[in-house]
Order: structure tokens, then sequence, then C-alpha cells
């Protein structure tokens, strides 16, 4: 290593392999960048100059173990970055998202190693390789083509611009949505702007104020675990306005911040990108490599869902007019007004309330139970390590050890929303399973896997409860995490969650079933205060109101998908996205008085990286698979069927990429399903 480096970045010598969190300085990772992007660059050279023929071994796997340098100081970077944010990791963030995408570009266009690839994929078939070889092969060899190999001087030029300009958009997109989210909050100060709230909701509005040195008051913010109880609970209408507004306009500040030319910009290269590399348009390229294949197969799906959720919204809103005229509010309801007049409505259909639930779902006891169905279904335990220190001092370190106490993973929980973290939910590995040899003699590495969820911290000596929707998303994020800890493959590159992008949340949409098993409920849904667990007569509410609201969840969802869609197949790029979003909603009967899920200024899935650009469907579609799967479990009539559990991990959990999804999952089920389970479990069938 040479001077002026930071060892603890590229050896991680902390607990189990954990980096040193400790020992590192914001101000160390742009040296660290340079030296391991030369780094990589010099094991590049080495293998496309070899003057070997290519084979498999020296070609292909030696690429799978290229830059592991520069994927540490990116784990560790890009993990701060997502969810312990500062300035100066922001300044860096907006320089190095250019500088990476540059350093891929040029390997791409590395004609030498292209030729390489390129000669075992032609005779493929006469290598000898097994199912994961091949698949890793046509990974690296379809990952060269659509990074411009097969393209020439300025084309080639122009591509490798275009991915820098789109990195550098997609970074500034992300920190103008935190920007303006860390930045708004309604301090109430007067006992009249509290009706309506229950103590778990002020307690955590007091912890938000608190966080913002106003120990006065009692913060509205624009966490989704505080601004959408807010919204569903609070009786002061003009206050719910007020935040919904704000809450809706994120990315739409008019100033600094705002986001309006950069999806702009956005979406004219992405289009060019595509064009470019002789696709008819950005979703067909992202699409190339899906299950779904077309854009018209998505639209067969998401309009037949659209049609019969909208239909039933229609019917949900009648009710919710009645219910507000019987109050004496006269007026339409606005999209300020659905979820406090849902909740109304639930409460008079099943008798109970949000607030009734919410104390039965403690954040330590849904954990808990997160760990403790894994454990059942799986054979896994999550092992507490107290005492190991992370990136934040809220992160909680686990060792996961299979049934014979053999470690299998590292896992950290990041639970409580801050202002230095952005929004939503997610997983990362920081390092993901595999069983190669890297150039430093370590054989195989184990996943180091994290869950980044925004819960509503409470106020001191106050217990962290969770809304239903709160706890759901915490079983999601953690069937991704057991995706990427049960991963047992020999090739990185298709290791854990390294799967087509719509069949990638069917392990974490599996795992949120498990949540409302009542054996699950029964143990783990304690009171915080009294330790009782939750009444069955409550109990029994919740279950029974499973698809209410659903019509309206499923409005908001798919019009972000279609819009998502119809933005990536365009002949030409919108001149004013936001118009166009709306258009896209007027033509298909958007009601009023619901509002998309993501409105594209603060669209973070489809602006802030590609990730889900042309793939926010993709939660629909791995839907349709999750609810066939899980009515495996309930066909045997015990939804912890061992054996079929054991169909499940064998054949998808611990398979990542490493054969043809849907191969997998014939191979659990027997079969591919049609969407009626899932339109069931929606209540639209």
């Amino acid at each position: 290593m040479t001077e002026g480096i930071n060892n603890a970045l590229f050896r991680w010598d902390g607990f189990s392999g954990l980096p040193e969190f400790d020992r590192i300085a914001d101000t160390d990772f742009a040296a660290a960048f340079d030296w391991a992007m030369a780094e990589h660059n010099r094991e590049i050279d080495a293998i496309a100059e070899n003057p070997e023929a290519p084979d498999f071994v020296n070609t292909v796997e030696a690429l799978e173990v290229s830059g592991d340098a520069l994927s540490r100081v990116a784990a560790v970077f890009f993990t701060k970055a997502g969810a312990h944010t500062n300035p100066d990791i922001q300044k860096l963030e907006r320089e190095i998202a250019p500088k990476l995408s540059g350093h891929y570009s040029a390997i791409g266009a590395n004609k030498a190693l292209f030729q390489r690839i390129d000669t075992l994929w032609q005779t493929r078939e006469t290598l000898g390789l097994d199912e994961e070889q091949t698949r890793v092969l046509e990974r690296h060899w379809k990952g060269f083509v659509r990074s411009g190999a097969k393209l020439e001087g300025e084309a080639q030029e122009r591509l490798a611009a275009v991915n820098r300009r789109l990195a550098e958009l997609g970074a500034a997109f992300g920190q103008n949505v935190l920007a303006d989210e860390s930045s708004w909050a309604m301090f109430l100060t007067e006992e009249d702007e509290l009706v309506g709230l229950p103590d778990f909701l002020i307690d955590a509005m007091a912890g938000a104020a608190a966080e913002r040195d106003r120990p006065d008051a009692h913060a509205v913010t624009l966490s989704r675990s505080i601004v959408e109880p807010f919204l569903t609970l609070s009786a002061r209408r003009d206050l719910r306005e007020k935040a919904f507004k704000a809450w809706t306009a994120r990315g739409l500040s008019g100033g600094e911040h705002d986001n309006r030319e950069i999806m702009k910009e956005t979406l004219a290269l992405r289009a060019e990108k595509a064009g470019l590399l002789g696709y008819e348009n950005f979703a067909a390229m992202k699409l190339d490599n899906t299950m779904a294949k077309t854009a018209g197969a998505v639209d067969l799906l998401l309009l037949d869902v659209w049609e019969r959720a909208v239909k039933a919204a229609e019917d949900d809103q009648h009710e919710l007019s009645a219910l507000a005229a019987e109050e004496g509010a006269n007026r339409e309801i606005e999209a300020w007004d659905w979820r406090y007049y849902a909740e109304k409505l639930k409460a008079r259909k099943f008798s109970f309330s949000e607030s009734e639930v919410k104390p039965y779902l403690q954040l330590e006891k849904i954990i808990e139970a997160c760990f403790a169905v894994a454990e059942r279904l799986y054979g896994v335990r999550a092992v507490a390590k107290p005492d190991v220190k992370s990136y934040h001092p809220d992160v909680r370190v686990y060792e996961i050890r299979d049934s014979d106490d053999t470690l299998k993973a590292i896992f950290l929980g990041d639970y409580f929303n801050r202002s230095s973290k952005r929004s939503g939910a997610w997983m990362n590995a920081m390092q993901s399973q595999h069983r190669l040899t890297l150039p430093n003699g370590t054989q195989g590495e184990l996943p180091i896997v994290i869950n980044v969820c925004n819960f509503a911290k409470p106020a001191e000596g106050k217990p962290a409860l969770l809304s239903l929707d709160d706890a759901r998303t915490l079983f999601h994020e953690f069937g991704h995490a057991l995706h990427g800890m049960l991963s047992d493959v020999t090739y990185p590159s298709v290791s854990g969650t390294g799967v087509d992008r719509d069949f990638v949340e069917l392990p974490s949409q599996l795992n949120e079933h498990w949540l409302t098993v009542p054996s699950v409920l029964e143990k783990y849904a304690l009171h915080y205060a009294t330790g009782e667990p939750m009444p069955k007569a409550l109990m029994d509410k919740v279950l029974d109101a499973a698809t209410f609201g659903q019509a309206f969840q499923t409005v908001e969802y798919t019009a972000c998908a279609i819009v998502d869609m119809r933005l990536h197949t365009e002949a030409e790029p919108p001149a004013d996205p936001v118009a166009f979003q709306n258009g896209v909603l007027n033509g298909i009967g958007m009601p009023n008085a619901i509002a998309m899920r993501h409105a594209i200024p603060h669209f973070l899935h489809i602006f802030s990286g590609d990730g889900y650009a042309a793939g926010y469907y993709s939660y629909m579609w791995s839907e349709v698979l999750d609810a066939d799967a899980f009515e495996a479990f309930e066909e045997t009539g015990d939804v912890f069927n061992p054996e079929v559990a054991a169909k499940l991990k064998d054949n998808i959990l611990t398979k990542g990429g490493s054969v043809d999804a849907e191969a997998a999952y014939r191979a659990f089920r027997g079969k591919m399903p049609g969407p009626e389970a899932m339109l069931k479990g929606r209540g639209l069938l």
C-alpha cells in the first residue's frame, strides 16, 4: 500500500471481517478511490494483455476477483453516503460518481479484454462449462456489449461521456431529495395542533423536534414513518394539507434542489444511450435481460391490475365521502384526506384503529420475529453482538449462524430515521458470498449484509413502535437480506441478489407473508407496557382487514410503474417530465384524491441511479410469484412446512443468479403462476 492511503479501507480487520469504521475518516476516501482505481486498472491490463490464450480461469475468473480494493472502498463510502452522509461525503459523491463511471466505461471499452471475452462466448459450447459458469460468462459478455465494446471511435467515446453525466445526475438527484426532506419540518407548539394524535406519534414527533434543537415543540417531518401516520391520524385538516403538499413537492422546490432539469437531461441521455447500443428505447434495453422481456408484457399486467384497482378505489372514495359528510364535511375528498377518513372507515368496519395495533408492534419484538421465522424456515439464527461498533451508534451487528453453528454471514440492522440518511428502506451487500480465491490469498468470502430503514426514533426512554406497514417493511428488507446471506454459489457476480430485476423482489415480498401468520403474532405482538399478547379479537380484526385499503395502495403504486414505463418508452424524451407525468395520469384516469406513491421529482428508484428505471413494475411482477409461492406452503396446511422451505431455500435463496430465474422458480413450484393469487391477495379478484 502506498503512503497516504488508509489501509483500513482495504483490509477489513474488524469483527468477523467487518471494516473498522472508527479508523476511517471522511478525508481518507478520495486518495483511496484514486489508488484503488489505479490498482484495478493494473489488474485489468494484466488480464487483457495475458499472452496465454483466453480460457475461463485466466479471463472470466480473473475478472470476477479483480477490483477487490475498489469494491471495498466503494462499499464503505456508499454505505455512508446513503445512511450517514454529511456535506463532505456529498461533495465527494458528486465528484466520485462520474469518475467511477468513467473508470468502468474505460474497462468496457477495452478492445483486447473484450476480444478475450468474445472468443470465449463464441466458443462456449466447446468449453465444458457448467450452468453457473455459462451464466457468469454471459453476464460479462452482455456487460461489455452494453458498455459499448462493439462501438467504435466517437460512438464509444460518446457513450462513456453519457454514462459519466448520468452518474453525476443520479448523485445530484438523490442529494436534492435528501436536502428537501431534511430541511423541512412543521413545528407544532399548541395543544390543539396535536388533536387526534396518539402517544406513540407524539413521542416520535418530540424526538424529531429535539433532534432539530426544538425541545419545546413536536415536529412533523417528511420521513415516511412520521408524515404518513400524521396524515392518517391528525384531526387538523389544515395541517394535513400543509404536510401533504410539502411531502409531495420534494424535488420541486424551485431553488437549487429542484430536480426538473435533472430529470429532463437524464431521460434524454438514457434515450441516447439506448440508441447508441442499438435499442429502440431505454425500456427495451433494460428489459432485454429480465423475465418480462418486453414493455408489452409489462403493460398487460399493469393495465389489467390498474383497471381493477381504479374501480375499487372509486367505490372506496364514495364510502369515504359519505363518512366525511356524516361528520359535516360536505366537500370532495382530497389527497390529504384519504388516509384520515380511510382510517375512520376501517375503525367502523373492523372496530379497530392503527393506534390500537401499534402498541403491540415493538421494533425489538418484530426484529425477534424476523429472526425466529428465518430460523424455523431455513435453520439460521441471529446472534447479537452489541459491543461491535459500526458506522453509526444506532446500527446493530449480528452474526448469522447455521444450525451446526457455522458462521454464514454478518448482518447489520440500521433501523432509525435521521437527517443524515436518505429516505426509504433498502438492503445492501457490503460483501457478497463466493468461493473464489482472491489475489490476497483469501479463499471465498462470507456475505456482509445491511438492512437500512427509516422508522421514527422515539424520545429517550420510550419504546420504538411500528405501524403494520413498518413491520412489513422490516420483514421485506430482511427477505432481501436472507437472499444475500443464504447464497451458496462460486462466483461473486451471480451471488445473492445478483438476479433478474423482476425476480429480485420475490424473496423479500414472500417474507412479508410470515408477519401476519397468527402463531407469529401471538408470540411477538406483545403490548409494550404490559407484555400481554395482542388479544385474539384484535388479531382477528387485523387479519380480516388485510385487503382493506388495497385499492388505494395498488393505485398509488401502479401509477408509478406505468409512468416509469411510459417515460422510458417514448420515442422522444419529454421536454417537461412533470407535465408528461401528469398527462399520463390523466390519460389512464388517475383518481384526483390519490397521488402517486413517488411523484417523479422524488422518485429515487428511477432517477437516483437507474436500478429500477423501466423496472419499477418488478415489485408487482415478483408479487405474482410470491403470492403463488406462499400458496405452496398454505396448500400443505403448514406455513412452516420444512419440505417446502427446503425446496425454496435450495432452488431460489441459495442459487442467486447462477441459474435462470424461470427455471429456478419452476424447480421450486413445478410451474409458472398466473396473476390470480396476487389479485386475490390485494382483494381485486
